[in-house]
């Protein structure tokens, strides 16, 4: 297992530099990723379709960091042939940046929405459920994020078991907005439009919690995906044992 301290020191002080460089590269990638999808929940409630533009520029920029990690995750495994933990943070970073990317698109969604939102006028109803779930989400990103930095499992885990209320927090905020179209089918097509936002939000947080996930296996080596959030936590506490 890795330690919240720091990752393998090597001989080659090189192949120290290049671990850090790519771990360093995925955070900065994830910065901006994080930026986004803030940006994009305020465009979206402040109808600010200038800031909702940003967003989506900036998906190229997201791109060229994606493909520059992977080539330097595939450099490292072809001339360093690593193991052990330095193998899984290899494995973890380029997972983790599949999952930035995706995030990266939802955020561009999201910033689709708010331009359709300020041309066809505001929906009456849902701003507040996305500045909420919207919040949360951007705060799940950060904080897997911070894991990552960290080699922090016991953050990771807290990201994972946090996208359960995520999930029922959507949920509810669909129950409410399809009511309010029912009752006035003159909304549809603008609540319609929030409750896209709302799921690419969901998105996010499922995305989020695949970072923990990945943060998790580096740290204790045990692939934790598919598992119950019971079963994660006793994985997780075995460390403290």
């Amino acid at each position: 297992m890795i330690n919240k301290e720091g990752h393998t020191q090597h001989i080659s002080q090189q192949y120290n530099v290049e671990l850090e460089e790519v771990r360093s590269h995925l955070l900065a990638m994830g910065g901006l990723v994080e930026k986004q999808v803030s940006d994009a929940v305020r465009a979206v409630i402040d109808a600010d379709a200038g800031l909702a533009r940003q967003v989506r520029t900036i998906d190229d920029q997201i791109d060229i960091m994606e493909r520059g990690i992977d080539e330097e995750c595939l450099r490292i495994l072809a001339r360093r042939q690593p193991a052990a933990s330095d193998l899984r943070l290899i494995i973890s970073i380029s997972k983790s940046v599949i999952d930035l990317e995706r995030i990266g698109d939802e955020a561009s969604k999201i910033a689709r929405r708010a331009i359709e939102l300020t041309e066809d006028g505001e929906a009456p109803r849902g701003y507040v459920e996305v500045r909420h779930i919207g919040e949360q989400v951007r705060k799940m990103v950060h904080q897997a994020l911070d894991a990552f930095a960290r080699f922090d499992a016991e953050l990771a885990l807290s990201v994972a078991q946090y996208d359960k209320l995520i999930d029922r927090e959507y949920k509810s905020a669909l129950r409410e907005l399809a009511t309010y179209m029912m009752e006035d089918p003159r909304s549809i097509s603008r609540v319609l439009s929030i409750i896209w936002v709302l799921r690419s939000l969901e998105r996010v947080g499922d995305h989020a919690r695949n970072i923990a996930e990945l943060v998790i296996y580096l740290v204790q080596g045990t692939d934790v995906r598919h598992m119950g959030l019971k079963r994660m936590a006793e994985e997780v506490n075995r460390s403290r044992e």
